[in-house]
């Protein structure tokens, strides 16, 4: 059996939605198995972590839990049977409908007895009818949830391009990304976990964006480092530049510095709302090495500006 799913996540039993959630984001970035794949046991941690956060995030099966319906794992627990027997009771009087301290809540008697006596047919003979009909049948459980990795290009997490996965039994399908979707961002696809008679678990996708040599996310805009020539910082130019959304021909004004920054509007990621962030392009000049021309050129000429003031040297 699971441990206590607060305790897995380090909140108490009255924590709020925004408390449990904001527990599970800290851990799962703590065990993540790409910041730790040296480390099995964080890997194990992580998958706990996240079972735990799966069962108290869902609003009904929290509250049977805290009901003590279900047990961490989110099967039905045997809190229905009461205290066995009857306890010291056992089976005879102290009443006439017998069998005292039986708790019937949750499971169906008949069932349960005819077994005993040899069948609801025996035992419904004794009174003519059956003694426990309308007894509500204790469902079955569900299939346990599946967790999955899926890993995306920030690309295509910018995009919010299809992303094919694998499941367990083989198939496959096709996922399209929530708007706002980040690093850790989990999607549940109902009734693609493990199979059972009382109905499929579900299959629980948690997102990993992937790292990428040139772009950064920041917050919902991008970032790019642009390199440039000296003389295309100098006189201007348009050049051409990556984005997330494809390549674009950008104007560099004339008298670029390095560390200008241009802004390529709706080139960064999808919000919540539709809407999207804006590329931000960051401008790098390059200088060539031993360029005897270059030095030649410049020789004599001196920029007498005194560009480190504001620095107080």
């Amino acid at each position: 059996m699971a441990a206590d799913p607060y305790s897995t996540l380090g909140v108490s039993r009255g924590a709020s939605e925004k408390e449990i959630k904001s527990a599970y984001r800290k851990l799962a970035k703590e065990l993540h198995p790409d910041a730790n794949k040296d480390n099995p046991k964080a890997a194990e941690r992580f998958s706990s972590v996240t079972a735990a956060y799966d069962l108290l995030s869902d609003k009904d099966n929290r509250a049977r839990f805290d009901r003590g319906e279900i047990d961490a794992d989110g099967n039905p627990t045997m809190s229905g049977y009461g205290g066995g027997y009857g306890g010291q009771r056992g089976f005879g009087g102290g009443g006439q409908g017998g069998f005292e301290g039986f708790s019937s809540e949750g499971i169906d008697l008949g069932d349960l007895f005819g077994d005993i006596f040899g069948g609801r047919s025996q035992g419904a003979g004794r009174g003519g009818a059956d003694p426990f009909a309308g007894r509500q049948r204790r469902a079955a459980p569900r299939g346990a949830n599946v967790a999955y990795r899926l890993s995306v290009s920030l690309p295509d997490a910018a995009n919010l391009s299809p992303q094919r996965i694998t499941l367990g039994d083989g198939k496959t399908i096709d996922l399209k990304l929530p708007a706002g979707v980040e690093d850790g961002t989990q999607m549940r696809l109902a009734g693609k976990g493990e199979p059972s008679p009382g109905g499929a678990g579900d299959a629980i996708v948690t997102i990993h964006i992937q790292p990428h040599s040139c772009f950064k996310r920041d917050g919902d805009d991008v970032r790019l480092d642009l390199p440039v020539t000296l003389d295309e910082a100098v006189s201007g130019a348009k050049v051409r530049a990556p984005t997330v959304s494809g390549a674009v021909m950008l104007s560099v004004p004339p008298g670029s510095s390095s560390g200008k920054v241009l802004r390529l509007k709706g080139r960064g990621f999808t919000r919540k709302d539709g809407s999207r962030g804006d590329q931000l392009v960051t401008l790098e000049i390059v200088l060539p090495e031993d360029d005897a021309d270059l030095a030649k050129r410049l020789e004599g000429w001196r920029d007498t500006r005194d560009v480190r003031a504001r620095l107080g040297v």
